[in-house]
């Protein structure tokens, strides 16, 4: 059974309104994911910068749903890859995709579109079920990053000390907040 998300419920009825709505959505989120790759902070053990982005990939899944989550994702990730300063430290370009951060890059649209899939199926609306389905996103995220970065750090042992073990307390900071936010939110709009 499927439900509706956030954004679904302000979904315009005529076809050229929902077009321009899921453009401009698409927009607003790589401006979100832009901006909050720019609250980034770069420790001098690992060569992935700590950042707002998973916090707001989350989001950005959650409401938006798992296709339009996703496609937000690789539309920001595009502009970065035609040379748009969007990533972490005013980063763009290919090369930037094809350095150590790319697996964590490509591991957002995984976890976007999971945390839209399960919100479109309700996940989202109590705390127990949102949290889980941010750290299976979470995971994702870590499971591409972790693996592209070992090609440049010298192994997974190497990548886990350096992209997974200094992230992990604020990830679970970062989801806290989410699944403070989002189950609440469903019970307001039911009042």
């Amino acid at each position: 059974m499927t439900h509706s998300t956030y954004v679904e419920l302000l979904q315009p009825s005529t076809k050229i309104r929902s077009i321009f709505y899921n453009i401009a959505l698409v927009f607003v989120g790589s401006v979100l994911l832009t901006l909050s790759a720019k609250t980034s902070v770069l420790l001098p053990i690992s060569p992935v910068p700590i950042t707002l982005q998973t916090l707001v990939v989350l989001l950005l899944g959650t409401l938006f749903g798992s296709k339009r989550g996703a496609a937000t994702v690789l539309a920001y990730i595009a502009e970065g890859a035609i040379g748009m300063p969007v990533f972490a430290k005013g980063g763009s370009g290919v090369a930037y995709l094809l350095g150590p951060t790319g697996g964590y890059l490509l591991g957002f649209v995984l976890a976007a579109f999971i945390v839209g899939y399960l919100a479109e199926r309700g996940w989202d609306r109590s705390f127990t079920k949102t949290a889980i389905s941010m750290l299976i996103a979470s995971l994702s995220i870590y499971l591409l990053g972790i693996n592209w970065l070992a090609h440049f750090v010298g192994g997974i042992s190497k990548a886990i000390q350096v992209g997974f073990v200094p992230f992990v307390v604020g990830d679970l900071v970062k989801i806290a907040l989410a699944v403070g936010i989002l189950p609440t939110g469903w019970k307001l709009l039911k009042k």
